[in-house]
């Protein structure tokens, strides 16, 4: 359990958290409150003196829709032990605690750190452990997102997974040179232009006889774009291309954690797209691990490329259940924004328990289709296919089409396109890194296969 927990102290300061419609009756019990010009607005805080120094923190809530919105406590309150008061069910016990340890979370690799001491008497009935399990699977994801590209090439990013795997007994390779070039020739030709050296991650976890599920991770550690370049307020945050990597870590080792009843198997092509005499170009024709050839209509949809040999070695084992997370289009973030990212399954019964999963757990998610109509859209005049459609529109659909003629044994296949990033700051999510999806799908994951 994390030491921003504990199971009890004495004189430990009330938090509430009240709807702004509830407002005026909480201040009835507390006329602080009123005094002060509390409204009960979405993020207002106010600190109730007492005799003897702090009596109360009190939240207010809006409309009462965040479950994570305890978060801003954390974020907002001077070291001290505190407790849960009077908080609606929607954002208290597990989700309040979960939000605590969200609201602690900061950058500080590059700066001298805060020192802060916040404690948290564990509501009755969570599980601490649960809890900072999951959080700490979050803020793995976060930080590895959050540490600029000169600190997270292909190189850093196999360290760090090279570390997981060895604090949880995980097999650990990776595969690089020319024996990459020839066995993932997609991910050796969008890193070929880059000094960093491309390469293939691998973890394997678990008992082999047990239910196969494997995770595959976009870990682009950073995009120019290519030959085909990104303008300078599309480079901006590229650091973040590497997000599903990020992601499938951090749920890696919250599933190795927990001890789940299943063989896991990560899968990260790790590479950096970069422009230089010998980056791949438009028009070039590679084939790819499975045998399709591949036209290149635009080296910035790099992120299909690499997945695609990835999902290709991952589908051929036929897990029970394959996973890819990847920041893959802008045609995802223009179609449901930055907190809401869009999956693809033809698995009625997978879509439907993300659906439930995703809302019970605050970690969003929307479905697309895997409209087939768009299919020819991915023909090319001289290759088996292209990686820049035919079609302007749609861009999340054809992407996710694209890499689903590289799955085709897996019992199940899910892909969503993550931002892997907060633009709008709310509660336990500052601007930067996120790790959308990871707490969905270890939900999931538990749900299934959990002990």
């Amino acid at each position: 359990m994390h030491a921003s927990f504990v199971k009890n102290a004495r004189n430990a300061v009330a938090l509430h958290a009240v709807a702004s419609q509830d407002a005026r009756a909480l201040a009835r019990k507390l006329p602080f409150l009123k005094a002060s010009g509390f409204s009960g607005k979405e993020g207002e805080v106010r600190l109730v003196p007492g005799r003897g120094g702090l009596a109360a923190a009190v939240l207010g809530l809006g409309r009462a829709h965040d479950p994570l919105a305890l978060a801003a406590f954390a974020e907002q309150l001077p070291d001290g032990v505190y407790r849960l008061g009077e908080v609606p069910d929607f954002c208290g016990g597990g989700q309040a605690a979960l939000a605590w340890r969200l609201g602690l979370y900061a950058f500080d690799r590059y700066k001298k750190p805060k020192a802060r001491h916040l404690k948290l008497v564990l509501p009755k009935g969570v599980d601490g452990e649960e809890v900072s399990r999951i959080a700490d699977g979050v803020m793995l994801a976060r930080d590895l997102i959050n540490t600029p590209p000169n600190d997270m090439g292909p190189k850093e990013l196999a360290e760090a997974a090279r570390g997981i795997a060895r604090a949880h007994g995980a097999k650990f390779r990776t595969v690089e040179g020319q024996v990459l070039a020839r066995d993932y020739p997609l991910v050796a030709a969008v890193g070929q232009g880059s000094a960093r050296a491309p390469r293939l991650i691998e973890l394997v976890w678990g008992d082999a006889k047990a239910p196969k599920v494997t995770l595959v991770g976009k870990g682009v550690c950073f995009d120019t774009g290519g030959y085909n370049l990104k303008p300078t307020s599309g480079m901006a945050t590229m650091k973040k291309d590497m997000g599903g990597a990020a992601v499938v870590l951090g749920l890696a080792q919250m599933v190795m954690t927990a001890k789940f009843k299943l063989r896991l198997r990560v899968l990260v092509p790790a590479v950096e797209n970069s422009v230089s005499g010998s980056a791949y170009r438009p028009s070039d024709v590679f084939k790819s691990r499975k045998g399709l050839t591949v036209e290149i209509g635009n080296t910035d949809a790099e992120g299909r490329l690499v997945l695609a040999d990835a999902l290709a070695d991952a589908d051929a084992e036929r897990p029970e259940l394959l996973i890819d997370c990847a920041t893959l289009t802008g045609a995802a973030r223009m179609a449901t924004g930055m907190e809401l990212p869009p999956f693809f399954t033809d698995d009625e019964r997978l879509a439907a328990d993300v659906a439930r999963i995703a809302t019970a757990v605050a970690d969003p998610v929307w479905r697309l289709p895997l409209w087939r109509g768009y299919e020819t859209t991915l023909n090319s005049s001289v290759a088996d296919l292209t990686n820049n459609p035919s079609y302007n529109l749609a861009g999340a659909i054809t992407a996710a089409l694209f890499l689903n003629r590289f799955v085709g044994q897996a019992e199940s296949w899910l892909h969503i396109d993550i931002p892997g990033w907060v633009d709008r700051p709310k509660p336990g999510r500052r601007v930067g890194a996120e790790a959308n999806g990871a707490r969905l799908l270890y939900a999931l994951l538990k749900e299934r296969y959990g002990r």
